[in-house]
């Protein structure tokens, strides 16, 4: 796997998050690749709502059968 180098400034707020959510084996990379799985997941939930409320009126009833 190929890695690439992000750099940003971390403000107060920022460091006193990652310090709360580090776990005891971890490090600030590890929070951080957490937190974005954690938006990936929060992304993938919205478009299922999406999706579920566009198809929520949906007959299925009226479909021929295969």
């Amino acid at each position: 796997m190929r890695t690439s180098r992000i750099v940003f400034r971390l403000s107060g707020e920022d460091r006193r998050i990652i310090e709360s959510a580090k776990r005891s084996d971890e490090g600030v990379t590890d929070v951080i690749r957490r937190a974005l799985r954690l938006l990936e997941r929060e992304d993938w939930l919205r478009q299922a709502k999406a999706d579920a409320e566009r198809l929520a009126d949906e007959d299925l009833s009226a479909e021929e059968a295969l």
